[in-house]
């Protein structure tokens, strides 16, 4: 069993191991508060986290477009952990809160969740309110009268832009950003680009 990781040279195997090891110091910053629970599940170490060549496609996908960054898990984490630095993180959070609550299916459940989540983010005393324009806003607080899954899409849309137009080509050009994806693509290329004289380091 050991023969298979034996045959590797162990520069790669040391480099796979730093760069896990870089990722987890960079995503455990992303642990939260238990009144940000929609945020907490992205966290690195959870049993959804992946391993070798896989991973790092993960981590250089992220700069392929944002959609790709929002669908993985460890993806928001790294993102939410970057916001954090610029104080914006409520807007990902505000987000992930609206995609939470889509997926509900109780009237009931709806209806008292689309006011906590107004009055989390939307209205103008928010303790985390969102920046989006006073039209957007009274429409959002028009559509609580009747909350549907569809209350919140509107100004969901505008906060996606912002992050995307604005945020988010930050983040790919963010030290810690560009560092993770260097060290993802040595992870990547390790096992087909060692060569023979590099397991002499043993």
């Amino acid at each position: 069993m050991c023969r298979t990781l034996a045959a590797f040279p162990t520069s790669c195997l040391e480099r796979a191991k730093e760069f896990k090891t870089r990722l987890g110091i960079f995503l455990h910053k992303s642990e939260l508060g238990s009144d940000t629970g929609n945020v907490g599940k992205f966290e690195w170490g959870s049993k959804h986290s992946k391993e070798g060549k896989n991973f790092s496609e993960d981590v250089l996908g992220w700069k392929e477009s944002f959609d790709l960054l929002l669908s993985s898990k460890n993806g928001v984490a790294a993102f939410h952990t970057f916001l954090k630095t610029e104080f914006s993180e409520e807007n990902l959070e505000f987000w992930l809160a609206c995609e939470e609550f889509k997926k509900l299916r109780s009237a009931t459940k709806l209806a008292s969740r689309a006011h906590r989540i107004f009055e989390e983010f939307i209205c103008g005393e928010a303790p985390k309110e969102v920046n989006i324009d006073h039209e957007t806003r009274e429409l959002t607080r028009t559509n609580l009268q009747a909350a549907t899954a569809a209350c919140f899409d509107a100004a969901q849309r505008k906060v996606r832009a912002l992050m995307e137009k604005d945020s988010y080509p930050r983040f790919l050009k963010s030290p810690a950003y560009r560092d993770l994806a260097t060290q993802a693509m040595a992870a990547s290329a390790s096992p087909s680009s060692g060569s023979p004289a590099e397991a002499s380091h043993t």
